[in-house]
């Protein structure tokens, strides 16, 4: 079992989970609570609850999350078993991600097949909507203070930020562009910066 390095000024963290079990049992219980968008819980329970991971660390291992294909808090939930438990870890981690979660959504499916066409569901999905951005904005304004020991700087951060904002929003470029040339660009940069 390893762990990630830890980073100059980083809080050191707990080991990592005590066995598979822990794993498997983890993961399910963030897959429940983030139950219409785990992206929102993810960030407090690996880095604030469990102690798994820093801040810093949490951001890179997001972003190769995201650059890889599929959910993200899935390829997040099979690196994190991977690297505490290889093979084992990582379908540990995997499972507890789906297995009760698609019960659920499952059961859920069946009853909204049910309700889909009554105005009061329509309303109540509409009110989670916002609420689910709440969630999201708070956990990006929580990762914000990870970039301030970003190699770029927070000023460059802010910049690419805006620019994969600008993207996505106003210029409705597809995830794929915005990764390869923001997001390339930025690899770039840092690597040069902290190359030797």
């Amino acid at each position: 079992m390893h762990s990630a390095p830890l980073l100059p000024g980083a809080a050191p963290v707990a080991p990592g989970p005590r066995n598979t079990a822990d794993l498997f049992w983890s993961f399910t219980w963030l897959a429940l609570q983030g139950f219409g968008g785990v992206v929102a819980v993810v960030q407090r329970e690996l880095v604030e609850k469990k102690r798994w991971m820093t801040n810093e660390e949490f951001l890179e291992d997001w972003a190769v999350a995201q650059v890889m294909p599929g959910p993200n808090v899935v390829n997040l939930s099979i690196m994190i078993g991977d690297r505490h438990f290889g093979l084992r870890g990582a379908f540990a981690a995997l499972a507890g991600m789906l297995s009760f979660p698609l019960v659920l959504a499952l059961g859920a499916a069946m009853v909204y097949a049910q309700w889909a066409s009554h105005p009061a569901m329509a309303g109540a999905l509409r009110g989670m909507g916002a609420v689910a951005a709440g969630l999201i904005a708070g956990m990006g304004l929580k990762l914000v203070a990870a970039l301030r020991t970003h190699p770029l700087g927070s000023r460059v951060c802010a910049a690419v930020a805006g620019v994969t904002f600008a993207a996505m929003v106003w210029l409705r470029l597809p995830l794929y562009w915005v990764l390869l040339l923001v997001g390339g660009t930025a690899c770039l940069l840092t690597w040069r910066r902290i190359a030797p």
